[in-house]
């Protein structure tokens, strides 16, 4: 049997390829959207994918499903767990608790796994070439290494209301009634790793085992005791801010994503002069990818700030939203490949309106954001000091009279803010970088945004300086 883990660190997303060496054939779980990566592991073990699953209806990407269904010619299985309100929109096999997938000696095998979300699964596999029995698990987003998945973020995304209770009492029945029934010998690959939103806590081991869960981890306790009650109030209890465009993902997911078709045609670089024209008309925005430090001092009237490739579709998702924005993205570039590995970190979050590249910013309409210096802000006169940081970050330390909106979701709830055009807002995070992002959307809404130098951590020094 192959398994091989894809791990997108922008997401902190993991992906999974399991082969059958004996039949040649091979089924992939949880893609991204860019799936040139599968098909060229394909290519060189010369296997087929026959068939793509994935765990459950997605928040925190865009799922690859459908695009390498579309490539390959692989066959869909999808959960129909859940009830009516948790069916995928799209053709798929229906898959239940206990049903299967077969390549060769390899059987996968489906476990109903709510809490996470409604129709969550969870994928035991068996490699019949050495065992009887399942040897590995695929937990999705209901165990991580050291954490579980957040049963709140249908309400903190999706529009749900109160569906964090019931989705903790899942989780703790799914756990006593699959995961510790497993032998502790059975080795959890999951969904997402350290720095994924879908956990409060999650380590960044690539695996771990039942073993070790069942003997170490935080929620072990009170499944050995049977406590209910505290288990659900310790899960619920300092859940990260969950990024506004998850509810978007998960309309999408549970739709379909629209199928791109591969390959892609390469990107262009765009001429200077006509994109001048259409940023000013608002038909093109500049993506920005230096570090905030050089935007500083000038970048593209109304561009955005997406900080270098590692955190692209992060931010990506933070500034522009395809159902409301409707401008071409043309982002600053080296090269052509680099372009390209933008427009693919830009694809998993479902943002597709990048049409070109440029590699300078010669003849463009250029601005240069306002930034305050620390020792102006105490006289500095403004409507608002926007804290663009976690809410956990927040009530660890803030600066005094601070309003806390992170810069995940900022365009989703501008009613928190002043009236574009009337106010001055000074903005931080903790040391700049997310300043910046934030800084840039809000300034093509029309606000007057003030970016406060060396963000929270300069501050910190600015007051102990004195």
């Amino acid at each position: 049997m192959l398994l091989e883990r894809f791990y997108d660190e922008d997401l902190a997303q993991a992906s999974y390829f399991i082969g059958c060496q004996a039949e040649n054939t091979a089924v992939v779980v949880d893609a991204r959207r860019d799936i040139t990566e599968y098909l060229d592991l394909a290519d060189h073990h010369g296997m087929k994918i026959v068939a793509v699953t994935e765990t459950h209806i997605h928040a925190d990407y865009l799922s690859g499903t459908r695009e390498l269904a579309a490539a390959t010619g692989a066959k869909i299985y999808l959960s129909g767990e859940g009830g009516e309100d948790w069916q995928y929109g799209f053709d798929g096999e229906r898959m239940y608790d206990r049903d299967t997938i077969k390549i060769g000696n390899i059987t996968i095998e489906a476990r109903h796994t709510p809490g996470h979300t409604p129709e969550h699964l969870s994928f035991l596999i068996t490699d019949g070439a050495f065992a009887d029995t399942p040897g590995y698990m695929l937990s999705g987003d209901f165990v991580f290494s050291g954490d579980l998945g957040r049963p709140d973020l249908l309400d903190e995304a999706a529009g749900g209301v109160d569906t964090r209770f019931g989705g903790a009492k899942d989780i703790f029945r799914s756990l006593k009634e699959v995961f510790l029934e497993l032998p502790d010998h059975v080795q959890v690959y999951p969904a997402h790793g350290a720095g994924s939103a879908c956990g409060k806590a999650l380590g960044a081991l690539p695996s771990t085992t039942v073993g070790y869960e069942r003997n170490y981890a935080w929620w072990a306790p009170y499944l050995k005791n049977n406590d209910e009650q505290g288990f659900v109030d310790e899960l619920l209890e300092g859940q990260p801010d969950a990024h506004a465009y998850f509810g978007r993902m998960k309309r999408q997911n549970k739709i379909g994503p629209a199928v791109l078709g591969y390959p892609l045609t390469p990107l262009p670089e765009v001429d200077h002069a006509e994109l001048a024209t259409r940023i000013e008309k608002g038909e093109a925005i500049v993506v920005d990818t230096r570090h905030h430090t050089e935007v500083h001092q000038g970048t593209v009237q109304g561009s955005v700030n997406v900080p270098g490739i590692e955190k692209a579709a992060t931010y990506g998702s933070w500034v522009y939203d395809p159902e409301t924005d409707t401008a071409d993205l043309i982002v600053l570039a080296k090269d052509s490949a680099e372009a390209e590995d933008y427009r693919h970190h830009f694809m998993r979050v479902g943002i597709d309106e990048m049409t070109g590249y440029i590699t300078d910013f010669e003849g463009l309409p250029t601005m240069t954001p306002q930034v305050l210096a620390q020792a102006d802000l105490e006289g500095f006169e403004r409507d608002m000091l926007l804290d663009l940081r976690n809410k956990t970050e927040h009530a660890d330390g803030h600066i005094p009279g601070s309003h806390q909106l992170s810069g995940g979701r900022v365009l989703w709830n501008l009613d928190e803010l002043p009236e574009p055009g009337e106010s001055t807002i000074v903005t931080y995070c903790q040391s700049g970088v997310r300043n910046s992002v934030a800084g840039s959307a809000l300034r093509r809404k029309g606000y007057d945004i003030h970016e406060l130098e060396g963000s929270y951590l300069g501050y910190v020094d600015h007051q102990n300086a004195k």
